[in-house]
Protein backbone atom coordinates (compact mmCIF):
# COMPACT_ATOMS: atom_id res chain seq x y z
CA UNK A 1 0.00 0.00 0.00
CA UNK A 2 0.88 3.53 -1.15
CA UNK A 3 0.97 5.41 2.90
CA UNK A 4 1.13 8.46 1.70
CA UNK A 5 -1.80 8.74 -0.04
CA UNK A 6 -3.97 6.57 2.63
CA UNK A 7 -3.09 9.13 4.51
CA UNK A 8 -4.31 11.59 2.26
CA UNK A 9 -7.68 9.36 1.99
CA UNK A 10 -7.47 9.48 -1.50
CA UNK A 11 -9.41 6.54 -3.61
CA UNK A 12 -7.03 4.44 -5.93
CA UNK A 13 -8.45 4.70 -9.58
CA UNK A 14 -6.71 1.52 -10.32
CA UNK A 15 -6.43 -1.64 -7.88
CA UNK A 16 -5.23 -4.52 -8.95
CA UNK A 17 -6.65 -6.93 -6.20
CA UNK A 18 -4.71 -10.24 -5.64
CA UNK A 19 -4.72 -11.26 -9.25
CA UNK A 20 -2.85 -14.24 -10.55
CA UNK A 21 -2.21 -16.10 -13.69
CA UNK A 22 -1.91 -19.54 -14.51
CA UNK A 23 -0.63 -21.90 -17.50
CA UNK A 24 -0.64 -25.57 -17.00
CA UNK A 25 -0.24 -25.12 -13.15
CA UNK A 26 2.30 -22.85 -13.28
CA UNK A 27 1.67 -19.39 -12.03
CA UNK A 28 2.85 -16.46 -14.20
CA UNK A 29 1.33 -14.19 -11.94
CA UNK A 30 0.91 -15.21 -8.24
CA UNK A 31 -1.61 -13.47 -5.98
CA UNK A 32 -0.44 -9.47 -6.68
CA UNK A 33 -1.49 -6.51 -5.74
CA UNK A 34 -1.08 -3.20 -5.93
CA UNK A 35 -2.96 0.81 -6.87
CA UNK A 36 -2.62 3.33 -8.89
CA UNK A 37 -3.97 7.01 -7.42
CA UNK A 38 -4.96 10.13 -9.18
CA UNK A 39 -2.25 12.02 -11.13
CA UNK A 40 0.84 9.64 -10.57
CA UNK A 41 3.09 8.02 -12.61
CA UNK A 42 4.18 4.50 -11.06
CA UNK A 43 6.75 2.57 -12.95
CA UNK A 44 6.11 -1.44 -12.91
CA UNK A 45 9.65 -3.40 -12.96
CA UNK A 46 10.89 -6.43 -12.94
CA UNK A 47 13.77 -9.07 -14.21
CA UNK A 48 13.03 -10.89 -16.94
CA UNK A 49 9.97 -13.26 -16.84
CA UNK A 50 8.62 -11.58 -13.60
CA UNK A 51 5.09 -11.32 -15.36
CA UNK A 52 5.14 -7.69 -16.44
CA UNK A 53 3.37 -8.06 -19.57
CA UNK A 54 1.45 -10.52 -18.43
CA UNK A 55 -0.09 -8.36 -15.28
CA UNK A 56 -1.20 -5.26 -17.90
CA UNK A 57 -2.84 -7.64 -20.57
CA UNK A 58 -4.74 -9.04 -17.35
CA UNK A 59 -5.36 -5.14 -16.64
CA UNK A 60 -6.61 -4.41 -19.88
CA UNK A 61 -8.78 -7.40 -20.67
CA UNK A 62 -6.14 -8.69 -23.17
CA UNK A 63 -5.92 -12.08 -21.14
CA UNK A 64 -8.36 -13.66 -18.73
CA UNK A 65 -7.48 -14.13 -14.76
CA UNK A 66 -7.24 -16.75 -13.25
CA UNK A 67 -7.78 -15.57 -10.06
CA UNK A 68 -8.09 -11.83 -7.85
CA UNK A 69 -9.78 -8.93 -9.88
CA UNK A 70 -8.85 -5.31 -11.36
CA UNK A 71 -10.83 -2.46 -10.11
CA UNK A 72 -10.70 0.76 -12.68
CA UNK A 73 -12.74 3.28 -10.80
CA UNK A 74 -14.42 1.02 -8.55
CA UNK A 75 -15.63 -1.01 -12.05
CA UNK A 76 -14.64 -4.43 -12.23
CA UNK A 77 -12.53 -5.71 -15.12
CA UNK A 78 -14.57 -9.27 -14.56
CA UNK A 79 -18.12 -8.49 -14.04
CA UNK A 80 -18.31 -4.76 -15.60
CA UNK A 81 -15.70 -4.93 -17.92
CA UNK A 82 -16.93 -1.84 -20.70
CA UNK A 83 -17.37 0.21 -18.02
CA UNK A 84 -14.38 -0.38 -16.37
CA UNK A 85 -11.98 -0.60 -19.93
CA UNK A 86 -13.89 2.92 -20.70
CA UNK A 87 -11.65 4.34 -17.97
CA UNK A 88 -8.45 3.27 -19.54
CA UNK A 89 -6.15 4.10 -22.80
CA UNK A 90 -3.06 2.20 -23.50
CA UNK A 91 -0.62 1.07 -25.81
CA UNK A 92 0.71 -2.30 -25.82
CA UNK A 93 3.69 -3.16 -27.57
CA UNK A 94 3.71 -0.98 -30.50
CA UNK A 95 0.73 1.75 -31.97
CA UNK A 96 -0.42 0.95 -35.03
CA UNK A 97 -1.59 3.35 -37.44
CA UNK A 98 -3.00 3.01 -41.13
CA UNK A 99 0.74 4.36 -42.71
CA UNK A 100 -0.90 5.83 -45.58
CA UNK A 101 -2.87 8.49 -43.92
CA UNK A 102 -2.38 11.13 -41.78
CA UNK A 103 -2.41 11.62 -38.66
CA UNK A 104 -4.96 13.52 -38.08
CA UNK A 105 -7.18 11.21 -40.12
CA UNK A 106 -5.82 8.40 -37.48
CA UNK A 107 -7.14 10.00 -35.12
CA UNK A 108 -10.57 10.72 -37.24
CA UNK A 109 -10.95 6.98 -37.86
CA UNK A 110 -10.86 6.30 -34.27
CA UNK A 111 -13.16 8.91 -33.55
CA UNK A 112 -15.49 7.46 -36.00
CA UNK A 113 -15.63 4.37 -34.10
CA UNK A 114 -16.06 5.98 -30.10
CA UNK A 115 -18.91 7.84 -29.21
CA UNK A 116 -18.86 11.62 -28.02
CA UNK A 117 -15.11 12.70 -29.02
CA UNK A 118 -15.09 16.21 -30.52
CA UNK A 119 -12.90 17.59 -32.85
CA UNK A 120 -12.07 20.27 -29.77
CA UNK A 121 -10.43 16.63 -28.17
CA UNK A 122 -8.68 16.26 -31.27
CA UNK A 123 -6.90 19.33 -31.16
CA UNK A 124 -6.40 19.27 -27.25
CA UNK A 125 -4.80 16.01 -26.77
CA UNK A 126 -2.37 16.59 -30.26
CA UNK A 127 -0.99 20.14 -28.46
CA UNK A 128 -0.65 17.93 -25.23
CA UNK A 129 2.04 15.19 -27.27
CA UNK A 130 3.45 18.26 -29.04
CA UNK A 131 2.26 16.76 -32.92
CA UNK A 132 0.50 20.68 -33.96
CA UNK A 133 2.46 20.97 -37.03
CA UNK A 134 2.69 17.13 -37.91
CA UNK A 135 -0.50 16.40 -38.24
CA UNK A 136 -0.98 16.92 -42.28
CA UNK A 137 1.68 14.71 -42.70
CA UNK A 138 1.29 10.99 -43.54
CA UNK A 139 2.49 8.59 -40.55
CA UNK A 140 4.50 6.28 -43.11
CA UNK A 141 6.47 9.81 -42.95
CA UNK A 142 6.82 9.85 -38.82
CA UNK A 143 9.72 9.11 -37.00
CA UNK A 144 9.35 6.68 -34.17
CA UNK A 145 9.21 8.83 -31.33
CA UNK A 146 6.29 10.48 -33.72
CA UNK A 147 4.48 7.19 -33.90
CA UNK A 148 4.26 6.55 -29.97
CA UNK A 149 3.91 10.13 -29.48
CA UNK A 150 0.49 9.90 -31.66
CA UNK A 151 -0.36 6.31 -30.29
CA UNK A 152 -0.57 8.13 -26.83
CA UNK A 153 -2.73 10.72 -28.19
CA UNK A 154 -4.97 8.09 -29.71
CA UNK A 155 -5.20 6.26 -26.45
CA UNK A 156 -6.18 9.83 -24.51
CA UNK A 157 -8.63 10.70 -27.10
CA UNK A 158 -11.39 9.39 -24.76
CA UNK A 159 -10.73 11.03 -21.72
CA UNK A 160 -9.21 8.09 -19.69
CA UNK A 161 -8.56 8.08 -15.78
CA UNK A 162 -5.65 5.51 -16.52
CA UNK A 163 -2.67 5.25 -19.13
CA UNK A 164 -1.21 2.11 -19.46
CA UNK A 165 1.66 1.76 -21.64
CA UNK A 166 4.04 -1.01 -21.90
CA UNK A 167 7.89 -0.01 -22.84
CA UNK A 168 6.86 3.52 -24.40
CA UNK A 169 10.53 3.78 -24.70
CA UNK A 170 11.71 1.08 -26.58
CA UNK A 171 13.90 2.20 -29.78
CA UNK A 172 13.69 5.65 -29.32
CA UNK A 173 16.81 7.75 -29.08
CA UNK A 174 18.02 9.51 -25.99
CA UNK A 175 16.35 12.49 -27.03
CA UNK A 176 13.18 10.82 -28.19
CA UNK A 177 13.45 9.50 -24.82
CA UNK A 178 14.00 12.71 -22.48
CA UNK A 179 11.06 14.05 -25.34
CA UNK A 180 8.85 11.32 -24.38
CA UNK A 181 9.57 10.89 -20.29
CA UNK A 182 8.72 15.03 -20.76
CA UNK A 183 4.94 14.24 -22.41
CA UNK A 184 3.99 11.90 -19.99
CA UNK A 185 4.77 14.21 -16.53
CA UNK A 186 2.79 16.82 -18.69
CA UNK A 187 0.10 14.60 -18.69
CA UNK A 188 -0.13 13.56 -15.50
CA UNK A 189 0.49 16.94 -14.61
CA UNK A 190 -2.11 19.16 -16.85
CA UNK A 191 -4.79 15.67 -17.04
CA UNK A 192 -4.62 14.58 -13.84
CA UNK A 193 -4.39 11.13 -15.58
CA UNK A 194 -2.46 8.16 -13.37
CA UNK A 195 0.48 6.60 -15.57
CA UNK A 196 1.16 2.72 -15.24
CA UNK A 197 4.23 2.03 -17.12
CA UNK A 198 6.88 -0.90 -17.44
CA UNK A 199 10.67 -0.14 -18.49
CA UNK A 200 13.98 -1.58 -18.30
CA UNK A 201 15.61 2.20 -18.21
CA UNK A 202 15.76 2.20 -14.71
CA UNK A 203 17.66 5.55 -15.21
CA UNK A 204 14.28 6.76 -16.96
CA UNK A 205 11.95 5.10 -14.26
CA UNK A 206 14.09 7.49 -11.56
CA UNK A 207 13.41 10.33 -13.68
CA UNK A 208 10.20 9.89 -14.70
CA UNK A 209 7.90 8.41 -11.83
CA UNK A 210 6.59 9.37 -8.19
CA UNK A 211 6.82 5.40 -7.53
CA UNK A 212 7.67 1.92 -8.18
CA UNK A 213 6.14 -1.11 -7.92
CA UNK A 214 8.92 -3.90 -8.11
CA UNK A 215 7.27 -7.77 -8.95
CA UNK A 216 9.25 -10.74 -9.44
CA UNK A 217 8.51 -14.55 -10.76
CA UNK A 218 5.05 -13.02 -10.90
CA UNK A 219 5.08 -11.68 -6.82
CA UNK A 220 4.88 -7.84 -5.50
CA UNK A 221 8.51 -7.63 -3.76
CA UNK A 222 8.16 -4.12 -2.88
CA UNK A 223 7.23 -0.72 -4.04
CA UNK A 224 9.29 2.65 -3.32
CA UNK A 225 8.83 6.14 -3.70
CA UNK A 226 10.81 7.57 -5.75
CA UNK A 227 12.46 11.33 -5.38
CA UNK A 228 13.01 13.75 -2.11
CA UNK A 229 10.48 11.17 -0.14
CA UNK A 230 12.44 8.10 -0.98
CA UNK A 231 15.45 9.42 0.40
CA UNK A 232 14.43 9.85 3.92
CA UNK A 233 14.11 7.38 6.28
CA UNK A 234 11.24 5.86 8.62
CA UNK A 235 12.39 8.17 11.80
CA UNK A 236 12.75 11.05 9.65
CA UNK A 237 16.63 10.69 8.95
CA UNK A 238 18.82 11.61 5.46
CA UNK A 239 21.94 9.93 5.54
CA UNK A 240 24.80 12.56 4.83
CA UNK A 241 28.62 12.36 4.92
CA UNK A 242 31.08 15.25 6.48
CA UNK A 243 34.02 15.73 4.65
CA UNK A 244 36.77 17.27 7.07
CA UNK A 245 40.48 17.67 8.05
CA UNK A 246 40.30 15.38 11.16
CA UNK A 247 37.60 12.48 11.10
CA UNK A 248 38.32 10.78 14.16
CA UNK A 249 37.87 14.24 15.96
CA UNK A 250 34.60 14.81 13.98
CA UNK A 251 33.70 10.93 14.91
CA UNK A 252 34.06 11.83 18.98
CA UNK A 253 32.06 14.91 18.87
CA UNK A 254 29.30 13.95 16.58
CA UNK A 255 28.50 11.12 19.20
CA UNK A 256 28.00 13.64 21.79
CA UNK A 257 24.95 15.25 20.39
CA UNK A 258 21.67 13.37 19.72
CA UNK A 259 19.42 12.71 17.10
CA UNK A 260 22.39 11.34 15.51
CA UNK A 261 23.57 7.40 14.22
CA UNK A 262 27.33 7.56 12.38
CA UNK A 263 27.29 5.25 10.08
CA UNK A 264 30.87 4.71 9.08
CA UNK A 265 33.90 6.49 9.39
CA UNK A 266 37.24 6.72 6.83
CA UNK A 267 40.39 8.00 8.62
CA UNK A 268 42.10 7.81 5.09
CA UNK A 269 39.57 9.84 3.63
CA UNK A 270 38.59 12.04 6.12
CA UNK A 271 34.99 11.25 6.16
CA UNK A 272 31.65 10.80 8.59
CA UNK A 273 29.20 9.16 7.44
CA UNK A 274 26.24 9.41 9.85
CA UNK A 275 21.84 9.74 9.60
CA UNK A 276 20.32 12.69 11.09
CA UNK A 277 17.21 14.98 10.51
CA UNK A 278 17.39 17.41 8.13
CA UNK A 279 16.51 20.52 10.09
CA UNK A 280 19.52 19.08 12.98
CA UNK A 281 22.37 19.40 10.09
CA UNK A 282 23.10 23.25 10.41
CA UNK A 283 23.48 21.98 14.60
CA UNK A 284 25.88 19.40 13.48
CA UNK A 285 27.93 22.16 11.18
CA UNK A 286 27.97 24.55 14.46
CA UNK A 287 29.51 21.64 16.78
CA UNK A 288 32.23 20.86 14.23
CA UNK A 289 32.98 24.57 13.89
CA UNK A 290 32.83 25.02 17.56
CA UNK A 291 35.43 22.47 18.41
CA UNK A 292 37.67 23.62 15.36
CA UNK A 293 37.33 20.81 12.74
CA UNK A 294 37.06 22.26 9.43
CA UNK A 295 34.62 21.22 7.39
CA UNK A 296 35.23 20.82 3.66
CA UNK A 297 32.04 19.32 2.24
CA UNK A 298 28.46 17.99 2.75
CA UNK A 299 27.55 15.23 0.68
CA UNK A 300 24.02 13.35 0.81
CA UNK A 301 23.99 9.44 0.28
CA UNK A 302 21.85 8.62 -2.27
CA UNK A 303 21.23 4.69 -3.31
CA UNK A 304 20.18 4.54 -6.71
CA UNK A 305 16.87 2.66 -8.05
CA UNK A 306 19.81 0.35 -9.73
CA UNK A 307 21.55 -0.88 -6.73
CA UNK A 308 18.60 -1.10 -4.81
CA UNK A 309 16.62 -3.39 -7.84
CA UNK A 310 19.40 -5.24 -7.72
CA UNK A 311 18.99 -5.91 -4.22
CA UNK A 312 15.22 -6.42 -4.24
CA UNK A 313 15.68 -9.15 -7.05
CA UNK A 314 19.07 -10.90 -6.38
CA UNK A 315 21.15 -9.51 -8.84
CA UNK A 316 18.75 -10.84 -12.09
CA UNK A 317 18.45 -8.99 -15.31
CA UNK A 318 15.82 -6.35 -16.00
CA UNK A 319 13.61 -6.40 -18.89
Amino acid sequence: MNERRLADNETAVLSVDGVSKIIRNRRIVDRLSFELYPGEIVGLLGPNGAGKTTTIRMIVGLISMSEGDVRVKEKSIRRDFAKAIAHIGGIIENPEFYPYMTGYDNLKQYQRMTEGITEERIQTVTRLVGLEGAMNKRVKAYSLGMRQRLGIAQALLHEPSILILDEPTNGLDPAGIREMRDYLKKIAAEEGISILVSSHLLSEMELMCSRVVVIQEGRFVTERALGSAADVDNAGRVQVIFRVNDALKAQARLARMEEITILRVSEEQRQVAVAVRDAYIPRVVGALGAEGIELYRIEEIKESLEDEFLKWTGGNRIA
